[in-house]
């Protein structure tokens, strides 16, 4: 049996301008935004719609701008009785996945994503890293570099996003020093990410201690569908299996390849890119050139998809 998957986008999807044209069509987009602006205490909207670009690419702003574009889509598909048989979501987009999941509310999952952001900002500024794309050599290769460069510093692969194409995370030095060593192994392309911090690398640990906390607090249902998790590429149902790789994911890598392919292995066929760009439509054509991803994060791209 076919089964409609649902994939949410992470950070580097945003753009100036993001949901401007949802928020004009449809009040259920006003009345999200507006509860989302009284949570979080500033003018989300506006940051969105009109920037500065500098203040929308702030780690704190989009992991909840992305959040909410992700999740409005989410609920204009759900009104027309479409929704996921099977979802996941890229790093911050694990968020999107469990409320399409009904693993979360909106608001309880928009106040984990904002002290998210905030953790994440404050342990970029307190142990300062970087990240890189590393292209043109296998995970093996990547996984062995980081190793050796680790004698310099902190540095693993962080995104295992598609055949071919690792992101690398951790400190100024062991970036540099990995980075010279995969060019030195006959990598095609290594490239600097203009990022605000290590993700998904030890350098995190210290925005796992305000997360962890606030996830104990918080309610987590079990799925009314299987979330693809980013820690295991697995799928799993289990709201206290759920809360706790959420605070597992902060520093372990995103298995994103591994992810698309057990979604496919487990009956995956119609997906949607659920919220802003087409970043993970883009992976998916890398990782599976039979299947394609319907891109559904504008007002005309989600009137195509219900006509």
């Amino acid at each position: 049996m076919s089964k409609r998957a649902f994939l949410f986008p992470g950070q580097a999807s945003q753009f100036v301008g993001m949901a401007k044209d949802l928020f004009e069509r449809w009040p259920l987009a006003r009345d999200l935004f507006n509860r989302a602006n009284q949570l979080l205490g500033f003018d989300l909207q506006k940051i969105c719609f009109a920037g500065p670009e500098a203040e929308l690419t702030k780690t704190s702003v989009t992991q909840p701008a992305i959040f909410v574009h992700s999740f409005i889509v989410t609920r204009l598909l759900a009104e027309k009785r479409i929704s996921p048989d099977m979802a996941a979501g890229h790093s911050l987009g694990e968020y999107s996945a469990l409320a399409a999941a009904g693993v979360l509310e909106f608001e309880a999952a928009l106040a984990l994503v904002k002290l998210r952001g905030e953790s994440m900002l404050e342990a970029g500024l307190a142990n300062p890293g970087t990240m890189a794309a590393i292209i043109g050599l296998e995970p093996a290769d990547i996984e062995a570099v980081c190793r050796e460069a680790s004698r310099v510093g902190v540095v693993q692969a962080a995104n295992f996003n598609s055949p071919g194409q690792v992101a690398i995370s951790g400190s100024l030095a062991g970036i540099e020093a990995a980075m010279q060593m995969a060019r030195a192994k006959g990598a095609k392309k290594v490239m600097p990410l203009q990022v605000g911090g290590a993700f998904h690398s030890p350098l995190m640990a210290g925005a796992r201690t305000g997360l962890r906390a606030a996830l104990d607090r918080t309610t987590f249902k079990n799925g009314r569908c299987p979330v693809y998790v980013n820690v295991t590429a697995r799928p799993e149902t289990d709201g206290a299996a759920l809360k706790r790789y959420l605070d597992e994911q902060l520093t372990s890598p995103v298995r994103w390849v591994e992810t698309v392919e057990n979604m496919i292995a487990g009956g995956g066929t119609e997906f949607l890119e659920v919220g802003p760009g087409s970043v993970l439509a883009g992976l998916l054509k890398r990782i599976n050139r039979e299947y394609r991803a319907t891109t559904v994060g504008t007002a005309d791209e989600l009137v195509a998809l219900l006509s």
